[in-house]
Formats: C-alpha cells, sequence, structure tokens
C-alpha cells in the first residue's frame, strides 16, 4: 500500500513538473507576434467555435432532458394503467412502447442537430476555418 502510494505520488510530481518542459513553445505563436507588432488580433473564429461548442451542448442537453421528462411520464402512466386494469398489459405495453420511440426521436433529433452544429456549421466556412 504504501509504496504504491509514493509511486503514485512521485509520478504525479514528475508529470507536474516536466509537463511545462514538454507543452514549451518553440516560438511565439502568430497572435502574440500580431499583439508585439501592434496589430489588432481578430478573435472571431474563436467565439464562433466556442459558441458552436455551446450550441451543441446545450441541444444535447435539453433534448436529453425533454426525453428523460417524456419518458417517465410515459412510464408513469402505463404503471397506473396496468395497476388498475391488468388484464389489458399487453395493449398497454405495447401503446406506450410505441409512445416511448416517439418520446425518444427528440433526444436523436437534438444529437443530429449537435452533430451539424459541430462537424457541417456553415458560419465555419464564413470565417474561414
Amino acid at each position: 500500500m504504501k509504496k504504491s502510494f509514493v509511486s503514485s505520488l512521485l509520478t504525479i510530481v514528475m508529470v507536474l513538473v516536466l509537463a511545462p518542459l514538454a507543452f514549451a513553445a518553440k516560438e511565439a505563436a502568430p497572435a502574440a507576434a500580431a499583439a508585439a507588432a501592434g496589430a489588432p488580433i481578430d478573435y472571431t473564429k474563436a467565439i464562433v467555435v466556442g459558441l458552436a461548442i455551446l450550441a451543441a451542448g446545450f441541444s444535447m442537453g435539453f433534448g436529453a432532458i425533454g426525453a428523460g421528462l417524456g419518458l417517465g411520464q410515459a412510464t408513469s402512466g402505463a404503471s397506473n394503467a396496468v395497476g388498475r386494469n391488468p388484464d389489458a398489459q399487453g395493449k398497454i405495453m405495447m401503446t406506450m412502447m410505441v409512445g416511448m420511440a416517439m418520446t425518444e426521436s427528440v433526444a436523436i433529433y437534438a444529437l443530429v442537430i449537435a452533430l451539424v452544429i459541430l462537424y457541417a456549421n456553415p458560419l465555419l466556412k464564413v470565417v474561414g476555418l
């Protein structure tokens, strides 16, 4: 136990010490060179990419929340219906499964929209990415 703790601690320390050396820049970045020369820096590309990532995240988040609430409501209603009328369980379950499949399509549509925003975004072509 003590030996694994010491080796883990040593590994963490080595990573923290050697990471700046591994990622050190060899020359000034173009943005830093432009800033040093007094030229204005254009952040349009960074803003468009950042907002695209944020929009994709919100799309998936709201799509998953909506699908989750719909699936919970369908399951709750089906459970109550089967509890009241156990003889109709087959019809209730079949209707519930079809409804759940339609509800789950909302999350799939949100995924498609998020993928379009991330990978086929026309604004990225406008700003030159």
